[in-house]
């Protein structure tokens, strides 16, 4: 089974958003384990990931890629584990940015970094269900 962190900042608060979180991690859960390490801040986020490595940041001047070559460079059904780190208001911290194997951008518009964790989240199942082969991805 595939393990994915995913490090970020602050709960999320908006019901709606965390049935929508819930939903995907539902569909997911058979074939993939989430851990959320949600931090307080920058310094608590930093401190976390500072003996981590093969992290992948969420950040808008990170490469774009289409759902399909999301696919071949994460290689779900090869890997084991995926680390993603997504920032907060401001971003991802200074400090961590030579840490990253990869900076992902899931779009030139600006997310919160709440709505990030849901796209991420659809894209992680669109991956699934693309190696699957199903229609979900059309």
């Amino acid at each position: 089974m595939l393990k994915v962190t995913i490090s970020t900042i602050g709960k999320c608060k908006e019901l709606w958003l965390s049935d929508a979180l819930g939903e995907y991690e539902r569909r997911l859960k058979s074939r993939v384990q989430i851990e959320w390490r949600l931090a307080k801040d920058d310094s608590q986020l930093c401190s976390w990931l500072q003996s981590e490595s093969h992290l992948i940041g969420l950040d808008p001047k990170g490469e774009l890629v289409t759902s399909e070559e999301l696919c071949k460079k994460l290689g779900m059904k090869r890997t084991t584990k995926l680390h993603f780190v997504i920032g907060g208001a401001v971003g991802l911290p200074s400090p961590l940015k030579e840490k990253f194997t990869w900076l992902w951008s899931l779009s030139p518009l600006t997310f919160t970094h709440q709505m990030t964790r849901l796209i991420l989240l659809e894209q992680l199942y669109r991956c699934w269900e693309i190696e699957r082969g199903s229609q979900y991805h059309k």
